[in-house]
């Protein structure tokens, strides 16, 4: 038997790439797809067993896209499909990720068989910071807000699995780290890997907009500033249990993750 072949949507960004590493390691085939899925969604995914659906970045319509592609999944003959959205999608304050809950919405009723992973942010998403030798980390939140950060590679190994098991079809998996953590955290441990200090800079989200995200589409830069008045007042808590059984082991932490990735 041929091994099975899986789309990837935004397969050439960080999270695609991530998932079709972990694919190739279970001996399927991934199949990367970009702007092609807009041109010609059904070429794009005809042949593929399952797609994995990660939206363009703040979609101003995701609900929308992710109808259209569920459509064209459904007509080029695909089984199955496992949607990438995020943790806490119900919370109105934040409206890209409400754009997902209403997403998930419309795959629970849509063709196909589906799967939803929930991740929480990653712990990959400081990185930039880090590597650019800045000793600090800017924020427009609380720096003692919780947050489940997770590992990207944890999340891309969860993914492999739902998408090559149909025991997880109709299934919803909230994806958090092993522990909760700050953005404190982050600085410290990061300190620590890297051998110099990490501070931790915490703006306003009026500050924020006017500086960091001054270049930004206005829309963008507004869902932006709410979703850090969200994490400020809420942090971004998220359990760890169902990641830790679909990976078969606890799911790597911060110091390993900072480690691996920093080098």
């Amino acid at each position: 038997m041929s091994a099975p072949e899986v789309a990837v949507l935004a397969g050439r960004g960080k999270t695609g790439r991530a998932v079709a590493s972990a694919l190739l390691r279970r001996g399927a085939r991934p199949r990367p797809l970009g702007r092609e899925v807009d041109t010609d969604p059904v070429a794009a995914l005809t042949g593929v067993r399952a797609v994995y659906l990660v939206a363009p970045n703040m979609h101003d319509d995701e609900p929308g896209y992710v109808r259209r592609l569920l459509d064209a999944a459904a007509a080029a003959g695909v089984s199955r499909v496992v949607y990438h959205s995020v943790a806490a999608p119900y919370a109105p304050q934040m409206p890209h990720h409400l754009g997902k809950a209403r997403a998930e919405d419309v795959l629970r009723r849509g063709p196909l068989p589906w799967t939803i992973l929930q991740p929480c942010a990653y712990m990959q998403n400081f990185l930039g910071a880090l590597a650019e030798d800045t000793r600090r980390l800017r924020v427009a939140y609380d720096s003692a807000a919780v947050f489940g950060l997770v590992d990207l590679a944890d999340v891309a190994e969860a993914a492999a699995s739902t998408l090559l098991d149909d025991a997880h079809v109709g299934a919803t998996y909230e994806l958090g780290g092993p522990v909760p953590v700050t953005v404190a955290d982050v600085a410290r441990v990061a300190g620590e890997v890297l051998g110099r200090p990490v501070e931790v800079e915490q703006v306003s989200g009026e500050e924020w907009a006017a500086t960091d995200g001054a270049g930004l589409d206005p829309r963008v830069r507004d869902w932006l500033v709410a979703m850090f008045a969200y994490y400020d007042a809420h942090g971004l808590p998220a359990g760890a249990l169902p990641l830790r059984a679909l990976l078969g082991r606890e799911p790597t932490d911060l110091r390993a993750t900072l480690a691996r990735e920093l080098g």
